[in-house]
């Protein structure tokens, strides 16, 4: 189990500050030693994973221009409102990408994305008995032209051993979702868990 640890931070600073995200700087002492590391300061994520009573899931393609990419995705959005729940976001997310509400909300996966370079950690829901929202959001920018298909679990699975996805939370999201079926749905929890992970990052953020 991955274990929290406290360190000694001598030093922060902003080196870039970006349209969403910052760089920070920290100098800190850790193992004797007084180290210094840039990385991304990120407000934290959620997305979700949409699925029906044939244990399909909703996929959405869409554009991602870093890697110039239109890519296959689970809704996801992020945690950019000051002290809005986890799940409330979620729920927010999956009205404004793919005009839907679920009745059923469980949690599948937490992870950090790149804990080398990131504090950005993501937790990925399941949303079951799902509804039609009553209007539809207007979308712009890369959101404008999204693609829906619903995928089984599956076709997904075998996509990811292909090499044929490459988004990271789709491939976890899939590859969690593939193993809790097989047993049973056991490993879900409730979808207003707490979630320690965050809880101790916020707790250390400078």
């Amino acid at each position: 189990m991955d274990q929290p640890t406290d360190v000694e931070i001598v030093d922060e600073s902003i080196v870039f500050t970006g349209k969403v995200w910052n760089i920070r700087h920290e100098t800190f002492r850790y193992n004797d030693e007084t180290l210094g590391r840039d990385f991304v300061e990120h407000t934290g994520a959620v997305a979700v994973m949409v699925l029906d009573e044939e244990d399909r899931f909703l996929a959405i393609r869409q554009y991602r221009h870093p890697v110039r990419l239109r890519e296959w995705e689970i809704p996801a959005g992020l945690l950019d409102i000051a002290g809005e729940d986890p799940l409330e976001t979620a729920k927010r997310e999956l009205a404004e990408e793919v005009d839907l509400t679920a009745d059923h909300w469980s949690v599948l996966s937490d992870y950090a994305t790149s804990p080398g370079g990131s504090n950005e950690i993501i937790r990925i829901f399941v949303a079951r008995g799902l509804h039609a929202i009553d209007e539809a959001f207007e979308r712009t920018g890369e959101e404008a032209d999204i693609e829906l298909r619903w995928v089984s679990l599956d076709e997904a699975y075998e996509a990811a051993l292909n090499r044929q996805i490459t988004n990271s939370i789709i491939l976890i999201a899939v590859m969690s979702a593939y193993a809790s079926r097989a047993r049973g749905w056991s490993t879900l929890i409730p979808g207003d868990s707490p979630w320690p992970m965050r809880r101790w990052r916020d707790a250390n953020a400078r």
